[in-house]
């Protein structure tokens, strides 16, 4: 079975495909075997049966089955995965790990191909994190910083905000102009 999203052996796949089966399960970045399944050109049933017979190569840091509550939460809050509500089994969620294992399992063309493409795409995840932290943590450096010094800016900005909504609930006084005719 072809991919759809490869074609003559150059790569199609958007990279957003990517990114939105990127999902936080456990406290750690993963991927559902059914949108691997989908990626690598496969189906899912092939995909577990691969790695059922290569059970080894996929310990717990590689792969996981999601419980009843988990695979409940995933259905609720991705649309792309409803179809997993009709699945009678778990799915098994693959860390960054377990992707590039899987593609040396699978070793189709098409799956070695595309973990290239899955391994940049939690590259990218995980230097945009380490940028938020680091501009995070610049902002509170500015902030116990200067502090004291915009302390008196910052509550002259709470006391406008203050006025701002006393005004508005004040009733109007002065002329008003009757438009009705």
């Amino acid at each position: 079975m072809r991919s759809p999203y490869m074609m003559k052996n150059k790569s199609i796949i958007p990279v957003e495909k990517i990114d939105r089966a990127i999902l936080v399960i456990r406290g750690q970045k993963v991927m559902l075997d059914s949108d691997l399944a989908e990626i690598y050109g496969v189906r899912t049933s092939r995909l577990n049966e691969q790695v059922k017979r290569n059970r080894e190569r996929f310990p717990e840091d590689f792969m996981f089955q999601l419980t009843n509550e988990e695979k409940q939460e995933v259905i609720a809050n991705c649309d792309h995965l409803e179809k997993l509500k009709f699945s009678s089994t778990n799915p098994y969620a693959f860390t960054e790990h377990g992707t590039i294992m899987l593609a040396n399992v699978l070793n189709t063309p098409t799956a070695i191909e595309t973990s290239v493409l899955i391994v940049r795409a939690f590259v990218k995840l995980r230097e945009f994190l380490s940028n938020h932290k680091e501009i995070e943590r610049k902002i509170f450096e500015l902030e116990s910083k200067y502090d004291s010094q915009f302390k008196l800016v910052f509550e002259a900005i709470r006391e406008l905000m203050k006025r701002e909504l006393l005004d508005k609930n004040r009733p109007r006084i002065g002329f008003k102009i009757n438009k009705e005719k």
